[in-house]
Protein backbone atom coordinates (compact mmCIF):
# COMPACT_ATOMS: atom_id res chain seq x y z
CA UNK A 1 0.00 0.00 0.00
CA UNK A 2 1.54 3.24 -0.90
CA UNK A 3 3.10 5.79 1.90
CA UNK A 4 -0.18 8.25 0.87
CA UNK A 5 -3.04 5.57 1.63
CA UNK A 6 -1.36 4.32 4.80
CA UNK A 7 -1.54 7.99 6.12
CA UNK A 8 -4.85 8.25 5.52
CA UNK A 9 -6.23 4.54 6.52
CA UNK A 10 -4.50 5.83 9.62
CA UNK A 11 -6.02 9.02 9.87
CA UNK A 12 -9.78 7.58 9.77
CA UNK A 13 -9.01 5.32 12.03
CA UNK A 14 -7.72 7.73 14.68
CA UNK A 15 -10.89 9.91 13.76
CA UNK A 16 -12.98 6.66 14.23
CA UNK A 17 -11.29 6.08 17.89
CA UNK A 18 -11.85 9.44 18.92
CA UNK A 19 -15.19 9.64 17.86
CA UNK A 20 -16.29 6.53 19.67
CA UNK A 21 -14.28 7.75 22.76
CA UNK A 22 -16.58 11.05 22.63
CA UNK A 23 -19.36 9.06 22.16
CA UNK A 24 -17.93 6.68 25.15
CA UNK A 25 -17.93 9.97 27.31
CA UNK A 26 -21.23 11.72 26.27
CA UNK A 27 -22.56 8.85 27.69
CA UNK A 28 -21.31 8.35 30.54
CA UNK A 29 -22.13 11.67 31.25
CA UNK A 30 -25.39 11.71 30.57
CA UNK A 31 -25.74 8.39 32.90
CA UNK A 32 -24.22 10.10 35.47
CA UNK A 33 -26.78 12.71 35.26
CA UNK A 34 -29.41 10.32 35.27
CA UNK A 35 -28.99 8.63 38.53
CA UNK A 36 -28.48 12.33 40.41
CA UNK A 37 -30.94 12.50 43.39
CA UNK A 38 -34.89 13.68 42.48
CA UNK A 39 -36.40 16.81 44.22
CA UNK A 40 -38.14 16.05 47.03
CA UNK A 41 -42.15 16.06 46.65
CA UNK A 42 -43.65 17.94 49.86
CA UNK A 43 -47.08 17.83 48.65
CA UNK A 44 -46.87 13.80 47.43
CA UNK A 45 -45.44 13.16 50.75
CA UNK A 46 -48.03 14.73 52.92
CA UNK A 47 -51.09 13.34 50.41
CA UNK A 48 -50.55 10.12 49.62
CA UNK A 49 -50.07 6.71 51.57
CA UNK A 50 -46.36 5.42 52.11
CA UNK A 51 -44.36 3.72 54.72
CA UNK A 52 -44.98 5.19 58.05
CA UNK A 53 -48.05 7.36 56.39
CA UNK A 54 -52.13 6.61 56.16
CA UNK A 55 -55.18 8.64 54.96
CA UNK A 56 -58.30 8.95 57.01
CA UNK A 57 -61.43 10.51 56.49
CA UNK A 58 -63.42 12.06 59.13
CA UNK A 59 -67.07 12.91 59.74
CA UNK A 60 -68.36 16.34 61.30
CA UNK A 61 -67.82 15.60 65.15
CA UNK A 62 -65.36 12.69 64.84
CA UNK A 63 -62.40 12.81 66.54
CA UNK A 64 -58.93 12.15 64.67
CA UNK A 65 -56.99 12.02 68.84
CA UNK A 66 -57.91 13.17 72.03
CA UNK A 67 -56.36 14.58 74.90
CA UNK A 68 -54.49 12.64 76.95
CA UNK A 69 -54.01 9.90 74.14
CA UNK A 70 -49.93 8.71 73.46
CA UNK A 71 -48.46 11.86 70.95
CA UNK A 72 -47.15 9.24 68.58
CA UNK A 73 -47.76 11.01 65.10
CA UNK A 74 -48.24 14.32 63.56
CA UNK A 75 -51.36 14.71 61.11
CA UNK A 76 -51.71 16.75 58.34
CA UNK A 77 -55.02 18.38 57.05
CA UNK A 78 -56.00 17.62 53.27
CA UNK A 79 -59.44 18.80 53.30
CA UNK A 80 -62.00 20.06 55.90
CA UNK A 81 -61.66 21.77 59.01
CA UNK A 82 -60.55 20.39 62.43
CA UNK A 83 -61.01 21.90 66.00
CA UNK A 84 -58.66 21.74 69.10
CA UNK A 85 -60.04 21.77 72.35
CA UNK A 86 -59.25 20.87 75.84
CA UNK A 87 -61.11 19.46 78.61
CA UNK A 88 -60.59 20.49 82.12
CA UNK A 89 -60.67 18.80 85.34
CA UNK A 90 -63.72 19.95 86.05
CA UNK A 91 -64.94 18.80 82.90
CA UNK A 92 -65.56 21.85 81.04
CA UNK A 93 -64.72 22.44 77.35
CA UNK A 94 -62.93 24.72 75.52
CA UNK A 95 -62.25 25.18 71.67
CA UNK A 96 -58.79 26.80 71.74
CA UNK A 97 -58.07 26.38 68.02
CA UNK A 98 -59.82 25.65 64.48
CA UNK A 99 -57.18 24.74 61.90
CA UNK A 100 -58.21 24.15 57.62
CA UNK A 101 -56.39 22.39 54.97
CA UNK A 102 -52.68 22.80 55.29
CA UNK A 103 -52.33 22.78 58.38
CA UNK A 104 -49.96 20.75 60.65
CA UNK A 105 -51.21 19.32 64.21
CA UNK A 106 -50.09 17.26 67.19
CA UNK A 107 -46.37 18.14 66.46
CA UNK A 108 -45.65 18.49 70.05
CA UNK A 109 -44.55 15.02 69.90
CA UNK A 110 -41.29 15.96 67.88
CA UNK A 111 -40.38 18.05 70.86
CA UNK A 112 -40.95 14.72 72.70
CA UNK A 113 -44.62 15.43 74.14
CA UNK A 114 -45.88 12.02 75.45
CA UNK A 115 -49.65 12.92 75.07
CA UNK A 116 -51.47 14.82 72.99
CA UNK A 117 -52.90 18.20 75.21
CA UNK A 118 -55.85 18.80 73.26
CA UNK A 119 -58.44 16.80 71.62
CA UNK A 120 -58.76 16.97 67.50
CA UNK A 121 -62.21 16.33 65.73
CA UNK A 122 -63.78 16.86 62.74
CA UNK A 123 -65.60 20.39 62.27
CA UNK A 124 -66.46 19.01 58.53
CA UNK A 125 -66.07 16.00 56.46
CA UNK A 126 -61.95 16.27 56.52
CA UNK A 127 -59.37 13.85 54.85
CA UNK A 128 -56.10 13.89 57.02
CA UNK A 129 -53.04 12.44 56.73
CA UNK A 130 -51.28 10.25 60.03
CA UNK A 131 -47.33 10.70 59.89
CA UNK A 132 -45.56 8.72 62.15
CA UNK A 133 -43.19 10.52 64.28
CA UNK A 134 -39.61 8.40 63.63
CA UNK A 135 -41.15 8.59 59.53
CA UNK A 136 -41.49 12.72 59.57
CA UNK A 137 -38.42 13.50 61.84
CA UNK A 138 -36.51 11.36 59.18
CA UNK A 139 -37.69 13.29 56.29
CA UNK A 140 -37.45 16.93 57.90
CA UNK A 141 -33.80 15.88 58.72
CA UNK A 142 -33.40 14.79 55.01
CA UNK A 143 -35.61 16.96 52.84
CA UNK A 144 -35.25 21.05 53.40
CA UNK A 145 -38.41 21.56 51.40
CA UNK A 146 -40.53 19.80 53.86
CA UNK A 147 -38.38 21.38 56.99
CA UNK A 148 -39.08 25.14 55.56
CA UNK A 149 -42.71 24.30 54.85
CA UNK A 150 -42.89 22.99 58.68
CA UNK A 151 -41.16 25.84 60.13
CA UNK A 152 -43.39 28.54 58.22
CA UNK A 153 -46.36 26.59 59.11
CA UNK A 154 -45.22 26.52 62.80
CA UNK A 155 -43.95 30.38 62.59
CA UNK A 156 -47.33 31.33 61.49
CA UNK A 157 -49.29 29.50 64.28
CA UNK A 158 -47.33 30.68 66.66
CA UNK A 159 -47.92 34.53 65.66
CA UNK A 160 -51.68 33.72 65.76
CA UNK A 161 -51.01 32.13 69.36
CA UNK A 162 -49.56 35.12 70.37
CA UNK A 163 -52.19 37.33 68.85
CA UNK A 164 -55.11 35.44 70.26
CA UNK A 165 -53.51 36.26 73.59
CA UNK A 166 -53.29 39.68 73.12
CA UNK A 167 -57.29 39.49 71.57
CA UNK A 168 -58.67 37.72 75.04
CA UNK A 169 -56.44 40.27 77.49
CA UNK A 170 -57.19 43.32 76.05
CA UNK A 171 -60.19 43.10 73.72
CA UNK A 172 -63.69 43.13 74.12
CA UNK A 173 -65.81 39.88 73.64
CA UNK A 174 -67.42 41.99 70.78
CA UNK A 175 -64.16 42.64 69.01
CA UNK A 176 -62.87 39.18 69.90
CA UNK A 177 -65.86 37.76 67.51
CA UNK A 178 -65.76 39.95 64.47
CA UNK A 179 -61.79 39.10 64.83
CA UNK A 180 -62.60 35.59 64.46
CA UNK A 181 -65.05 35.98 62.02
CA UNK A 182 -62.86 38.19 59.49
CA UNK A 183 -60.20 35.07 60.39
CA UNK A 184 -62.74 32.32 59.81
CA UNK A 185 -64.18 34.00 55.86
CA UNK A 186 -60.54 35.15 55.18
CA UNK A 187 -61.73 39.14 54.77
CA UNK A 188 -58.86 40.92 53.64
CA UNK A 189 -58.80 44.93 52.52
CA UNK A 190 -61.06 45.09 49.20
CA UNK A 191 -64.84 46.06 50.35
CA UNK A 192 -66.14 42.94 49.57
CA UNK A 193 -68.61 40.37 51.14
CA UNK A 194 -67.15 36.82 51.69
CA UNK A 195 -68.51 33.28 52.75
CA UNK A 196 -67.12 31.83 56.15
CA UNK A 197 -66.23 28.25 54.05
CA UNK A 198 -67.13 25.69 56.93
CA UNK A 199 -70.41 25.87 58.98
CA UNK A 200 -69.82 27.16 62.76
CA UNK A 201 -71.97 26.87 65.21
CA UNK A 202 -72.64 29.39 68.03
CA UNK A 203 -71.61 27.18 70.40
CA UNK A 204 -68.07 27.18 69.21
CA UNK A 205 -68.22 30.60 68.76
CA UNK A 206 -68.85 31.28 72.48
CA UNK A 207 -66.08 28.73 73.17
CA UNK A 208 -63.59 30.47 70.77
CA UNK A 209 -64.04 34.01 71.69
CA UNK A 210 -64.86 33.16 75.55
CA UNK A 211 -68.25 34.42 76.45
CA UNK A 212 -72.06 33.13 76.73
CA UNK A 213 -73.63 31.86 73.63
CA UNK A 214 -76.59 34.63 74.17
CA UNK A 215 -73.65 37.03 73.84
CA UNK A 216 -72.61 35.63 70.45
CA UNK A 217 -76.66 35.70 69.34
CA UNK A 218 -76.40 39.48 70.61
CA UNK A 219 -73.65 40.42 68.49
CA UNK A 220 -74.08 38.89 65.50
CA UNK A 221 -77.46 40.15 65.04
CA UNK A 222 -76.06 43.69 65.89
CA UNK A 223 -73.27 43.03 63.11
CA UNK A 224 -75.94 41.90 60.37
CA UNK A 225 -78.30 45.24 61.06
CA UNK A 226 -75.76 47.13 60.91
CA UNK A 227 -74.98 45.22 57.23
CA UNK A 228 -71.41 43.73 58.41
CA UNK A 229 -72.86 40.20 58.03
CA UNK A 230 -75.14 38.03 56.26
CA UNK A 231 -75.97 35.64 58.49
CA UNK A 232 -79.09 33.42 56.71
CA UNK A 233 -78.17 29.95 57.23
CA UNK A 234 -74.69 30.49 55.09
CA UNK A 235 -72.40 33.01 56.79
CA UNK A 236 -70.91 35.79 54.80
CA UNK A 237 -68.82 38.07 56.25
CA UNK A 238 -68.37 41.97 54.59
CA UNK A 239 -64.66 44.21 54.67
CA UNK A 240 -66.02 46.55 56.84
CA UNK A 241 -66.30 44.45 59.91
CA UNK A 242 -62.52 45.36 60.04
CA UNK A 243 -63.75 48.67 61.82
CA UNK A 244 -65.14 46.92 64.72
CA UNK A 245 -61.98 45.72 65.32
CA UNK A 246 -59.79 49.04 64.69
CA UNK A 247 -61.71 51.13 66.48
CA UNK A 248 -61.18 52.15 69.92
Amino acid sequence: MPASDKSKATNRTGKSRIAKLGSTITTQKAGRKSSGRQSFDVEAFVTTVGVGRTISTYNPKSYIFRQGMACDAVFYIQKGQVELSVLSRQGKERVVGVLNSGAFLGEGCLAGQPRYLASARASTEAAVARVEKATLAKALNDHPALSQRFMAFLLLRNGQIEADLVDHLFNSSEKRLARLLVMLAQVGQEAELRPVAAPISQEVMAARVGTTRSRINYFMNKFRKLGLIEYNGDLKVHSSLLNVIIRE
